[in-house]
């Protein structure tokens, strides 16, 4: 869907990028949630739909995990691990105290069925053991961890462990492990579906599943639960509808079949206040901009990823665009070089600024076609 109203203005644009803003015009009022903190995101566009205490520091429990399964998700791109390699089980591993798969220090494991340990069963002793196989001890994995919480923009997370048992300065946020979540779902789409698992039998040990909403809504495909005394009990789950994906993060209920309802209603709340509209497509021609000093007067601009924003039902024809280009642009251009900023609008309210690129690139012009165009720029 392309919005309503798209206008250009040619002008110098500063470098900053902002994201979606969540309070949108005429937005429904959320529900309420009983929960100590929480969030609603739409995966597509980022968003943020609703949310309560989203970055106040909470103990994360098991649900840092997730992180966990990043970096081994991560390991196994780039091929430094492999599932069907075996791991040898150390002692600290097998000690592990709170939840466990019960892996044993005489008996080799596989990457893979650590990885259904540690997101069936979540076990602490499969994290561990993954910890160890990708760092070489957890400690050092620890310090990957809090080096991709930096990178993903997880301002308010620092990790000691990884496996969320409760420790002094081991914390994160609504907003973080939303932000983490997300993009789990985003750079591994087929290490995902063990998510959706329910049960995982490993030494002859039969485990479910705790998310109760993978037999609750057979749109739920994930993600993970927590629970300690101090966290109370936690929950992120997606769930998807069509082409449309929500995340509800609910930190800090009362009991296990509470985070389950909490999260339903979110969700479901996302599901049916909310339109998701795509607007363009990843390397769709946005305008044509002017370049000066150029072996061609125009250039092709665009957007380096889809782009999809979230408004209230019924509003997506109401979206406002305006393309703010950098000028003046002087070749050479590059293929991917930012020429400028698509701001989006709803009734002038503001819903986020995104980079606009080259998609293409133009080459200088030879030295008459340069010198004429630095004339032309005197008078302009």
């Amino acid at each position: 869907m392309i919005p309503r109203l798209f206008s250009i203005a040619l002008v110098a644009v500063p470098t900053m990028f902002c994201p979606p803003n969540p309070a949108l015009a005429d937005a429904p009022a959320a529900p309420s949630v009983a929960a100590r903190a929480w969030l609603l995101m739409d995966t597509a566009s980022g968003q943020t739909l609703a949310s309560h205490s989203e970055h106040e520091h909470a103990e994360p429990a098991s649900l840092t995990k997730l992180m966990t399964a990043y970096l081994t998700f991560k390991a196994l791109k780039a091929k430094t691990l492999r599932l069907e390699q075996t791991v040898p089980v150390s002692e600290r591993a097998w000690r592990a105290q709170g939840s466990r798969m019960f892996i044993e220090p005489d008996k080799p494991v596989s990457v893979e069925e650590l990885i259904q340990g540690m997101i069936v069963q979540s076990g602490n002793d499969a994290c561990i053991a993954l910890a160890e196989a990708i760092a070489g001890s957890e400690e050092a994995f620890v310090q990957m961890m809090n080096r991709e919480a930096r990178r993903l923009g997880m301002q308010d997370t620092n990790f000691v462990n990884s496996t969320g048992l409760p420790a002094s300065k081991h914390y994160s946020s609504a907003h973080d492990l939303g932000l983490l979540a997300a993009a789990l779902i985003r750079d591994f789409p087929e290490e995902y579906r063990y998510y959706s698992i329910r049960s995982f039998r490993y030494n002859s040990i039969s485990q479910r599943n705790r998310n109760r909403l993978l037999w609750l809504d057979p749109n739920v495909d994930g993600v993970k639960t927590g629970h300690t005394e101090q966290a109370g009990y936690c929950l992120i789950a997606s769930a998807k509808r069509g082409t449309r994906r929500m995340l509800a993060v609910v930190l800090g209920t009362a009991s296990e079949s509470i985070r389950a309802r909490e999260s339903q209603k979110l969700l479901n709340f996302g599901f049916q206040f909310y339109d998701s509209a795509r607007l363009y497509e990843k390397g769709q021609t946005v305008s044509t901009l002017p370049v000066w000093k150029g072996s061609q007067r125009t250039i092709k601009a665009g957007l380096a990823t889809d782009l999809a924003v979230s408004v209230p039902r019924g509003m997506a024809d109401k979206v406002q665009a305006d393309l703010i280009s950098l000028q003046p642009l002087l070749a050479p251009v590059s293929a991917g070089q930012r020429v400028g900023t698509l701001r989006l609008a709803l009734e002038s309210k503001p819903l986020g600024s995104y980079p606009v690129v080259a998609l293409e690139s133009v080459a200088a012009a030879g030295f008459f076609g340069r010198t004429w165009d630095t004339v032309r720029l005197w008078f302009k």
